[in-house]
């Protein structure tokens, strides 16, 4: 029988990552910023003023998905808020979830979908909705149920739309730069003020012209595989909030597990809005399907730390084969 880890343990393991993954991105945009200012100014006042301007920029941008992403998110997922008349079970189950994790109650919306999926959205706890799709009401127990609201409430809880969107800001923001850098060089002439030349520091601007050039075509691509094991990471913190929330494990084991293996195609999800679902929506069986580019970590990775919880033994070869390759 593995160790038994509490869930506040693997609160503060998948919080402690979290933050260690911000800070490589943060990390990453400094080093690219000043390689890029220097290279290309020839002095340190240049690289800071490049990595200011760009995440000025992209924060400018972000400003609007802050405050209207949810909109956008649910008009396109087709959902329709609900009420206690129209899904009583829903809403009861949503309200008592709610009061455990001292939450206001959320907006509630159905998506008419026969694939079992749910996502939450909002800039913060007071501003949240929950999208329940039809096909995760009539597949699931309720036990089941509530594995999946809780685990959605926990990402209102945690704040995941705050912190998601400093990891995005932080990608946009190298992803800006080095598309700027890279157009500049290969099609503006690159750079052509003496700078540190004319003060004999020409070497070392020429070596960090060439380390901005590498930076500029690899740091993008590294900062978009940190920002989907970010997004992991808050997907481990969110089940572990869920049985926080629940006391009851199994009840989320088992949707995970149903869900995984049920074949239905979720139509109106992508690539833009696929990190915001309970597990990912597009099957890797779909041509869309990209493993390498996984927003969720695998569904057998999630069932054996939640087994962790309780103590039992991880899952045994003959379920990790029906599970494997199904999310």
């Amino acid at each position: 029988m593995q160790n038994r880890m509490t869930f506040t343990a693997q609160q503060a393991v998948n919080r402690r990552n979290s933050l260690i993954l911000v800070l490589a991105v943060a990390a990453l945009l400094g080093a690219l910023g000043f390689a890029i200012g220097y290279a290309s100014t020839g002095g340190v006042e240049g690289g800071i003023g490049v990595t200011t301007i760009a995440i000025v920029i992209a924060m400018l941008l972000s400003l609007g998905s802050y405050f209207a992403g949810d909109k956008l998110v649910l008009a396109t997922s087709g959902a329709k808020e609900v009420t206690e008349a129209s899904a009583p079970q829903l809403m009861n189950v949503v309200r008592e979830i709610s009061l455990a994790a001292g939450t206001p109650m959320p907006k509630v919306y159905i998506i008419e979908d026969t694939a079992p999926n749910a996502f939450a959205t909002g800039r913060s706890p007071k501003h949240a909705s929950i999208a329940i799709t039809t096909g995760l009401l009539q597949k699931l127990d309720r036990e089941e149920l509530q594995g999946v609201v809780a685990h959605e409430l926990g990402h209102v809880r945690n704040l995941d739309i705050r912190f998601t969107l400093l990891v995005a800001v932080l990608v946009g923001s190298i992803a800006l730069m080095a598309d700027f850098f890279l157009r500049f060089t290969f099609w503006g002439g690159g750079r052509r003020g003496g700078g540190d030349r004319d003060r004999g520091g020409g070497g070392l601007a020429a070596i960090l012209f060439v380390v901005a050039i590498v930076l500029a075509i690899i740091a993008p691509i590294v900062a978009r595989f940190v920002q989907l094991a970010v997004s992991r990471q808050r997907e481990y913190l969110a089940d572990s909030t869920s049985v926080e929330l629940t006391r009851n494990p199994r009840g989320l084991e088992r949707a995970l597990a149903k869900i995984a293996a049920d074949r239905e195609v979720l139509e109106v999800a992508n690539r833009a809005t696929q990190h915001l679902y309970f597990t990912n929506p597009i099957k890797k069986f779909e041509e869309r399907s990209n493993s390498l580019l996984s927003t969720h970590p695998s569904i057998v990775e999630r069932i054996n730390r939640l087994r962790q919880l309780t103590g039992e033994p991880p899952l045994v070869e003959s379920d990790v084969r029906a599970l494997a390759g199904l999310d």
